[in-house]
């Protein structure tokens, strides 16, 4: 049964909201950068910036980085409206739509709110496939002139909603959770089609191998060079600067399993980002 009734959809996205709150609170976050001043919770950030990251994984940053001046891409389906209300209560703007079905009017709208506010998107939303990027996000930072920042995301074994598209990631409580923040991508102004299926094969990959990277961290519980801890941006609290990381500028790091001690500082015109094994498993 579809429920329609604002009052009802209102106090459902209330729920959501406490109910995040609540259990996301238990969770022991980390963060590595490519560069901090990509953190929009930084007097340092030099935005604005298009954050992207796997649906799977909404709750994180929907916790942590509220109130950040952030709109958030959600589709126009019924079910969204639920979170839609609870995205305003945690300190996001909205924006309705998705950049795979009727993607042109959720493009402009995406264009607009791009020109005063940073933008946060889920490019395999809303219905997958999973992990696979929609072309939207090349073509809004294209037309904005503003960079895109992948971002990979990883609890400790959560549980897996299996029957969902996106195998939605429910993280267990007071377990690890870690995020690797990649480097800006600017995608140049005027794309050709040829050059937006190549800049989202790039950005796909980028963002497939942080997330791995993410993952693997969170589920060794290994300590890697340039972790620093990921506070929560409540409402009416200044804006403010992760910890500096330990080591300055990229970490470095390790694709070898059981190994996950950095991340390798490549540039960020390198669109595979590669990881590489650390000089331990070398």
């Amino acid at each position: 049964m579809r429920i329609s009734n604002p009052y009802i959809m209102k106090l459902g996205g209330l729920a959501i909201t406490a109910t995040t709150r609540q259990w996301m609170s238990t969770l022991k976050y980390q963060a590595v950068f490519y560069d901090a001043a990509v953190d929009p919770a930084s007097p340092r950030f030099t935005g604005p910036a298009i954050f992207l990251f796997w649906h799977e994984y909404i709750p994180f940053l929907f916790y942590l980085r509220g109130h950040c001046h952030i709109a958030m891409l959600l589709s126009q389906h019924q079910d969204a409206e639920w979170l839609s209300h609870a995205a305003g209560h945690m300190g996001f703007g909205t924006i309705r739509g998705s950049t795979r079905r009727g993607g042109m009017a959720a493009l402009r709208e995406l264009i607009r709110t791009g020109q005063t506010m940073n933008l946060t998107i889920t490019p395999d939303g809303p219905r997958g496939p999973r992990r696979q990027l929609a072309a939207g996000c090349i073509y809004a930072s294209s037309r904005l002139g503003i960079p895109l920042v992948p971002i990979g995301l990883g609890y400790d074994r959560p549980w897996r909603v299996r029957s969902a598209w996106d195998q939605f990631a429910v993280p267990r409580p007071y377990s690890r959770a870690r995020a690797v923040v990649g480097p800006k991508v600017q995608i140049p102004a005027g794309v050709s089609r040829a050059g937006v299926e190549h800049y989202r094969q790039r950005i796909e990959q980028m963002l497939n191998r942080l997330t791995t990277l993410a993952e693997q961290w969170a589920e060794s519980g290994a300590a890697m060079r340039g972790q620093q801890p990921a506070w929560r941006q409540g409402a009416g609290r200044p804006l403010r600067s992760l910890r500096a990381a330990r080591s300055g500028g990229a970490a470095a790091g390790c694709a070898r399993d059981g190994c996950v001690t950095a991340l390798s500082g490549r540039s960020e015109d390198d669109g595979a980002w590669q990881l590489a094994a650390c000089e331990r498993c070398r």
